[in-house]
């Protein structure tokens, strides 16, 4: 083993499949995704998610997105209907070789879809597929302080915050989601 698999033992390339739920296909994120994160990065509700309307960062940080499933085998999903391909969202699992631990992720890119159950649908799945598929023995979700949507999304999962858990900022919440199945 090199000395980068010693550190990240779980970051070793899996392939993950596409999820479905009852009502939503999680999948794979694509350059066609690039309209709804761009419109999403440029919008105030991206300050949570360091968007600045600040298009080369918007750029970087969804390249990083596509990049990350190249590296990996796994990143977050782009959230769309089953009858539907349009990306609403992108859940999943984040874990960039300077993260403190495993995450899932979320953020909703279409403000139409918030408060309908999307969020919840979509990272309810990808916590059990953490979980029950990629073997993490833990997961958590960072949370940008003040970002009450997401806070809410992770304590109807079960999770708990840990104050003791370090995050990749200073200021990052760490919500602990319970080994098992997500409540909701």
């Amino acid at each position: 083993m090199t000395s980068s698999e010693l550190k990240y033992p779980r970051r070793r390339l899996q392939v993950c499949q596409n999820l479905n739920t009852d009502r939503l296909t999680l999948r794979r994120p694509t350059a066609d995704d690039w309209p709804a994160f761009h419109d999403f990065m440029m919008s105030d509700r991206s300050t949570a998610f360091g968007g600045h309307k600040d298009l080369g960062k918007a750029w970087r940080t969804f390249a990083s997105e596509l990049g990350h499933w190249d590296i990996f085998g796994y990143g977050m999903w782009a959230v769309t209907r089953q009858d539907d391909d349009t990306a609403l969202g992108l859940v999943g699992p984040w874990t960039p070789p300077d993260w403190p631990e495993t995450e899932i992720g979320w953020m909703i890119l279409s403000d139409a879809v918030e408060g309908t159950g999307i969020a919840t649908e979509a990272a309810k799945a990808a916590v059990d597929h953490a979980f029950n598929v990629l073997g993490w023995d833990t997961v958590v979700s960072y949370i940008a302080p003040g970002n009450t949507r997401s806070i809410r999304l992770a304590e109807k999962l079960g999770a708990v915050l840990d104050t003791a858990a370090t995050g990749p900022a200073a200021d990052t919440l760490v919500y602990r989601h319970p080994k098992g199945q997500a409540h909701v």
